[in-house]
């Protein structure tokens, strides 16, 4: 992925003798189609970068950056594959990553710069209850929405195809029902109960909940490993292309324009090489805006992350629900507005601190945190948002004028980050 042309490089523009020609190719189509960036501010990618000489330029110029391979790694790989990372003055380095836990082991001991991350990791390793404690950073968003939970086709076909038909079967044909999430902390495991919850199920006494890593989902559920999983996409999706799941509900419809991944290091990374940092989040913020602007630049991108140095599935496992066309799996289908969202006028990539409280609030609700944390003052030195705000400066993304949004979730609870120790012990459905 250095120096040589990937197939996914050679698949925007067809095939191309040298890997900067595609690139200028790329970004040249960029600016006429998707008016990515205004014209003077591109010719940072002819002058080596945008910062300006000395105090400014990237502490440390290649950056390790891990992911996994899932829909919402795209800005993360487009940053890199359109060049975006050599305009600010750094190298992306991308690492494919087998596991959550992997990840979260590689970003500790320093094989890892930063990382495509589940945001309820980096939290669970913060406070100690998702791995050995680290002091961690988020550095931004990466993504709003676009996971699901997945059933079986064999529950489906016993009528469970969603919360309440599950909990409906789950009285009536009792036995031990198991369900997947990806990482014990993470977002994936947080839906999951949630959802489960919001129904009337106790993911913690009426289920067995397992960990398996995304790209194993579809082939442990076509063995009959799991009755569900919580997953990112595509592998929702997978599931009904190979006839093994049915899509019960989306992580949307759970809590619209939710937080996902996030661009995360550790706090010593990006305390050492803030410049490098800001330039990291610069080039992934231009990637998601360009990501975001057109169905055309979404097409291109699912053309790319398929190829199997990414997320190795066909391009058609990834192109539809990207663009909010949605099916379950059972006949229905519909276009859904709150789809994976990449930019959306940067109000997808603000740190809100309320973000993170949130993952905390559930991580006590259900017994991972043993007493209520100082909630804010985690979140505080957690989520980087000078930094942040610096590298929105840098790609003229509109900065949010609060650090705490309201959201109203599936069960009509209302999430404003303004008492997180009410809001967790609020729930009936509890550890």
């Amino acid at each position: 992925m250095d120096n040589k042309q990937s197939p996914a490089e050679v698949s925007l523009n067809g095939a191309q003798p040298e890997v900067n020609v595609t690139r200028r190719a790329v970004v040249g189509s960029m600016i006429h189609g998707a008016g990515l960036v205004a014209g003077g501010s591109m010719l940072g990618l002819a002058t080596g970068g945008v910062w300006a000489a000395g105090s400014d330029k990237p502490e440390k110029e290649e950056v390790r950056i891990g992911f996994i391979p899932l829909t919402d790694c795209a800005s993360v790989v487009m940053a890199s594959v359109l060049g975006l990372d050599k305009k600010y003055g750094v190298k992306f380095i991308l690492s494919k990553e087998a596991s959550w836990a992997g990840v979260r082991d590689k970003l500790a001991n320093g094989d890892l710069d930063a990382a495509h991350v589940l945001y309820g990791l980096l939290y669970g390793v913060q406070m100690g209850i998702g791995g050995q404690k680290k002091d961690m950073a988020v550095l931004m968003g990466l993504n709003n929405n676009g996971q699901a939970i997945t059933l079986s086709k064999k529950l489906a076909d016993k009528g469970a195809v969603d919360g309440t038909t599950l909990n409906k079967l789950m009285q009536t044909d009792k036995r031990e029902y198991t369900f997947a999430q990806t990482f014990p902390t993470g977002t994936h495991a947080m839906w999951l109960y949630y959802w489960l919850a919001a129904h009337g199920i106790n993911p913690l006494k009426d289920a067995k909940v397992i960990t398996v890593p995304p790209p194993q989902m579809v082939a442990n559920m076509r063995v009959g490993n799991m009755d569900g999983f919580c997953v990112g996409e595509p592998w929702g999706h997978r599931a009904i292309m190979d006839g093994v799941g049915i899509t019960a509900t989306t992580t949307q419809d759970i809590w619209r324009d939710h937080p996902e991944k996030v661009l995360g290091s550790t706090l010593e990374f990006a305390k050492k090489y803030p410049n490098t940092c800001r330039a990291m989040m610069a080039a992934i913020l231009e990637a998601g805006k360009w990501i975001d602007a057109s169905l055309g630049n979404k097409n291109r991108m699912a053309e790319v992350i398929a190829d199997k140095s990414y997320v190795n599935t066909s391009k058609d496992a990834i192109d539809q629900r990207i663009m909010g066309r949605y099916q379950n799996g059972l006949g229905k289908t519909w276009d859904d507005a709150n789809y994976m969202k990449f930019y959306n006028d940067g109000l997808v990539n603000f740190p809100y601190l309320s973000d993170g409280m949130w993952f905390m609030t559930q991580h006590r609700r259900w017994g991972l945190l043993k007493e209520d944390p100082d909630y804010l003052a985690v979140a505080t030195s957690v989520n980087q948002i000078d930094l942040y705000k610096d590298a929105a400066a840098m790609t003229k993304t509109p900065v949010p004028k609060s650090p705490l949004r309201s959201s109203k979730l599936m069960d009509g609870s209302v999430w404003d980050g303004k008492n997180p120790k009410a809001f967790a012990a609020s729930f009936k459905i509890k550890a």
